[in-house]
């Protein structure tokens, strides 16, 4: 069948409401609207029975076949909410355009045939998108499909039963599958829905935080999979559920949403960290879920403000585009924000975004007034030990900044060590994306202290934590690439945090001629390369807006007494935040060789108070190493912080002898 056209065109959506919505202007006409465009933008792209949506750009490792079954599920889930929040009345011809799309989908011999759920393949996680779908739309779709077409749902959806999932996320598909199927009275296995709730169990960190499967692997899968799974499988269990696993998740996504609001800017973007971030606006999805649940400690104006500044930021922004359809990218396209198994239609996980649409109009998340988020009152930090991270933000210009001791995405030793740029640097932030070359390519040197040798550039890989308390953070990492086999090679960093400054503190240990060189933030634009200025010890990159990156070497950095110039790196289509990047770095050319103290100050800011007054940054943060070897570190507002020696000492250091300060401090 062919279902009637939405038009895609934006200047449709709503006029903005500031007496209600303050701070966006968004409503929950808005996200209608939003959701009537991104689901009118797919229909060109529609296969004839509208059981695959075959969209422009490249295909997954997965193939096209199993990348329009997800164009499929992805939508479906998007416009399961709008057909359920609005009672069943939600644009014309939507329920039949589903409806149609199942029965094309799983009939066998149709040419519009979906591939099979079978084991560790794409279609599993399409499969719980299908499956929550149908849930949410039980009275419009499912219980008015044709005997025929249920069986051959059930039958295609099955195909979970028996089979073997990747130990991650990924169990929480077939939890969430195979509780649709008990709830329609389809073949299931009680016990494999038990086993992936009890792996979710091992995985649980404390603070709310889960890794996704064993490892240090913190990321938003964290609130757009390991928190919301569980929330939609108890919509769907009902009475099945146990009440106590029910309560523990509430009681977790409660604690978790406690932090996850200062994740946000005040212009709504996200902090660019971790895997998957085409996904975009998806980072709101637990947000809906801790008021769909009863399980959220954020007021409901706060919830509203902070899940609809983050769709209004992509709005804004290129996302989705003209035709309406979100591209593999950030804002514009930009694959590198992608993995092998991102095909054109994988954004639509965005869908999870609204999830609110399922809350009645009349809730107080729709219509309660707008409330500032915690960025937007007051400079903030927060130390998160559960990731290893602090977060710090700065309400004069809404930027968050997370400081990495703690995410690295790898298993377990003995699992060799890798580098990913979106886990590996040292800091991430919702104004600037870190530098993403190809594989082939050194790293980027943003945020990223590295050994330079005849090798190249070394990589962090592996990160082993020390602390995190208060406003600061340590770890230790064996560089990658750059003598990684040399035991008496090794950094060890510890952050300290204050207002928008960062000062790192490290003690490199690496034989003699190698050289060092540390990255401050990359800042990227679409128009022309950041304005650059450098001196001695320092460097600062700015772009037109104001937003400034600024290193300045505090102590180390200097040869035979003299401070070493500062420099910047320039590259182009490397950052996922514009075409233009640019980032200030500190290079010493030859190490002297056993252990050489290091103290760095790095600074990202949109704060005209800031960034205009140079002097203050270069010279106005100070520090010193007392007798005790500790290192004292005074801010420019005169706060102080202090660094002790052991903080730079790993574990298995401890009893060693000491190591003395560089002759150059």
């Amino acid at each position: 069948m062919t279902a009637p056209h939405l038009s895609a065109d934006s200047s449709q959506l709503p006029l903005p409401a500031p007496s209600i919505s303050p701070l966006t202007g968004y409503t929950r006409a808005h996200w209608e609207a939003a959701a009537d465009r991104l689901l009118a933008g797919l229909l060109p792209y529609a296969s004839p029975g509208l059981a695959q949506y075959r969209l422009p750009g490249p295909a997954s490792h997965s193939g096209p076949w199993s990348d329009g079954l997800e164009g499929y599920a992805r939508s479906f889930l998007l416009a399961a909410f709008r057909i359920a929040g609005s009672d069943g009345q939600a644009g014309p011809g939507l329920i039949e355009r589903y409806a149609s799309g199942l029965a094309a989908g799983t009939d066998p011999y149709g040419d519009e045939r979906w591939p099979p759920v079978t084991d560790r393949a794409q279609p599993m996680v399409e499969a719980a998108s299908v499956a929550i779908a149908l849930h949410e739309t039980r009275p419009w779709i499912w219980d008015r499909l044709d005997d025929r077409v249920r069986q051959r749902v059930a039958d295609w959806l099955g195909g979970f039963v028996g089979a073997r999932t990747n130990d991650s996320n990924w169990r929480l598909f077939q939890v969430i599958t195979e509780e649709f199927l008990a709830s329609v009275g389809a073949p299931h296995d009680r016990a494999e829905i038990d086993a992936g709730l009890a792996r979710l169990e091992d995985w649980y960190r404390g603070g709310g935080w889960y890794t996704d499967g064993d490892g240090q692997k913190f990321d938003y899968y964290n609130a757009w999979a390991l928190h919301l799974y569980p929330v939609l499988w108890a919509r769907i269990a009902g009475p099945r559920a146990d009440s106590g696993l029910v309560a523990t998740h509430r009681a977790r996504l409660r604690e978790f949403l406690g932090t996850h609001q200062y994740f946000f800017g005040s212009d709504g973007a996200p902090v660019h960290q971790g895997r998957s971030l085409t996904y975009r606006f998806a980072t709101t999805a637990p947000l809906w879920a801790g008021a769909l649940a009863d399980a959220t400690p954020l007021p409901p104006g706060r919830t509203r403000r902070l899940a609809s500044g983050a769709l209004k930021h992509f709005a804004g922004r290129g996302a989705p585009d003209e035709q309406g359809l979100l591209s593999l990218g950030w804002y514009r396209p930009f694959l590198p924000v992608t993995q092998r198994y991102s095909g054109p239609a994988s954004p639509y996980w965005a869908s999870k975004a609204f999830l609110g649409l399922l809350l009645p109009a009349d809730h107080p998340v729709w219509t309660a007034a707008e409330e500032p988020g915690p960025v937007d009152t007051a400079d903030r930090c927060l130390a998160l030990p559960a990731p290893g991270w602090l977060l710090h933000s700065t309400a004069a210009d809404g930027i968050v900044r997370l400081v990495n001791h703690g995410s690295d995405r790898l298993p377990p030793p003995p699992a060799a060590s890798q580098d990913s740029p979106h886990y590996t640097k040292l800091a991430y932030s919702s104004a600037a994306a870190p530098e993403t070359p190809s594989a082939d390519e050194p790293p980027g040197p943003d945020n990223h202290i590295a050994l330079v040798g005849l090798s190249g550039s070394s990589r962090r890989g592996r990160i082993h934590r020390l602390y995190v308390r208060g406003r600061q953070a340590a770890s230790w990492h064996t560089p990658l690439e750059a003598h990684e086999d040399d035991p008496g090679v090794r950094m060890t960093t510890a952050s300290t945090v204050h207002g928008p400054w960062e000062v790192r503190v490290q003690r490199v240990q690496a034989p003699t001629g190698v050289g060092i060189r540390e990255g401050g933030w990359a800042v990227a634009c679409d128009n022309a390369p950041p304005a650059e200025e450098t001196g001695a010890g320092w460097a600062l990159a700015r772009r037109d807006d104001g937003l400034t990156s600024v290193l300045v070497g505090l102590l180390g950095w200097d040869d035979r007494d003299v401070p070493v110039p500062g420099g910047v790196v320039h590259a182009r289509d490397r950052n996922a935040y514009g075409r233009y990047s640019t980032t200030p770095v500190l290079t010493l050319p030859q190490h002297v060789g056993g252990t050489r103290l290091l103290v760095t100050l790095v600074v990202l800011t949109a704060d005209p108070a800031v960034y205009r007054d140079l002097d203050a940054l270069r010279s106005g943060t100070r520090a010193r190493v007392a007798a005790d070897g500790s290192v004292r570190i005074r801010f420019p507002d005169g706060a102080l912080e202090q660094v002790a020696a052991q903080a730079l000492v790993p574990p298995t250091e401890l009893s060693g002898p000491d190591i003395q300060p560089s002759r150059t401090l």
